[in-house]
């Protein structure tokens, strides 16, 4: 099943928005076929690792990280095809939180006289796959924040000035992260101060993920070079027909722009003009959810940052320290309600800690 495991990560940067998957076929302690899922509308890991047994798939017993499909999408059911092959049993990692699927593909087995066991590593299993799980569990993706900056907690300078606080090797490892997510974002203050264009720069991928700017008051420039560039799309508070009769709205249309129309927070900053207002994160989410974003990895301000903390919708960090001092500067994060207590505040888990150049960088969950 480890092995399994090795083999769904074929499809870290390419499967979304389908689940990462592996599947090998041992036939008295020989792996006989091997296979993994790579992109959405190709053979799920099953068929591939069928078609490399061949006829010595008959008898044997297959270990695959995810429950198998039992519905007819962009390819067969892969029940069907273990049953056709003569698959004598099945050890999955784990069920398929798709309502469509969970539990039937192992019924399914079940009923055709397939031996199937479930569970074995399916905590890693579910971790290959944390984006999948969140939109078919809680209806909306799985989302990372990446922040870096320096030791006493600064993004940058008074002046605004950041470039570069952390090292090229964990300006690397950050597209790495930018690669695995369906979906990067960030909000008007960087996009403005910053110009980014938020693609991957440093990890080839067949499946580019796509780049969202989260603009409530739609205020964006559309000559910028953020929407020059393929899978842009823009968030706004702005009503469709609004957008629609607007210059910078027809503007951004043309060049291929998708817009989501976001409902705005009830809630807004003291003394806030129309274009300074925010969006509704969780109708956000959910819209996301809707495109079949899986994974929403975002590298923000500290404003819009806070607004995800507040709202209680990140569930990974990536902290990138630098080994420096900025002294008076702008936070890591703005806004953020403060608890009652110290032992009121969310404590959250050290995940893994990893040396990057001069600096280091921490993930945690909670």
């Amino acid at each position: 099943m480890r092995a399994a495991i090795d083999l769904a990560g074929q499809g870290l940067y390419s499967t979304a928005p389908n689940p990462r998957v592996g599947c090998l076929i041992v036939r008295e302690g020989r792996v006989v076929g091997k296979g993994a899922h790579l992109m959405a509308g190709q053979p799920h890991a099953e068929v591939h690792a069928l078609r490399a047994a061949g006829e010595l798939a008959r008898g044997a017993t297959a270990y695959i990280t995810l429950e198998p499909c039992n519905h007819i999408g962009r390819t067969g059911p892969c029940t069907q095809a273990l049953v056709q092959a003569g698959i004598a049993s099945v050890v999955v990692a784990m069920e398929d939180p798709n309502p469509r699927v969970s539990g039937a593909g192992l019924a399914r087995l079940r009923e055709a006289g397939v031996e199937v066991r479930c569970g074995l590593l399916a905590q890693e299993a579910q971790a290959l796959n944390r984006g999948f799980i969140s939109r078919m569990t809680r209806g909306r993706p799985w989302v990372r924040v990446k922040l870096a900056g320096s030791l006493d907690g600064r993004v940058a300078l008074p002046s605004g000035a950041s470039q570069w606080i952390t090292s090229p090797e964990a300006r690397d490892d950050g597209h790495h992260w930018r690669a695995q997510a369906c979906m990067v974002a960030t909000g008007m203050g960087t996009f403005l101060k910053d110009q980014p264009r938020l693609t991957v720069r440093a990890v080839q991928t067949p499946r580019p993920p796509h780049r969202l700017l989260l603009d409530p008051g739609l205020n964006a420039n559309p000559d910028a070079e953020f929407f020059s560039l393929p899978h842009a799309w823009i968030a706004t508070g702005v009503p469709p027909e609004t957008t629609a009769a607007s210059p910078v709205g027809q503007r951004l249309a043309a060049r291929g722009v998708c817009f989501l129309h976001v409902k705005p927070s009830e809630v807004l900053p003291d003394g806030a003009r129309q274009r300074h207002r925010r969006l509704d994160l969780h109708d956000l989410l959910r819209q996301l959810a809707w495109h079949e974003v899986n994974e929403l990895h975002l590298e923000a301000g500290p404003g819009l940052v806070g607004q995800f903390f507040n709202e209680g919708l990140i569930d990974e960090i990536l902290l990138y320290t630098a080994p420096v001092f900025l002294g008076e500067g702008l936070p890591l994060i703005a806004g953020l309600s403060s608890p009652q207590t110290p032992a009121e505040a969310p404590r959250w888990k050290l995940l893994e800690s990893v040396p990057l150049g001069d600096g280091l960088r921490l993930r945690l969950g909670l």
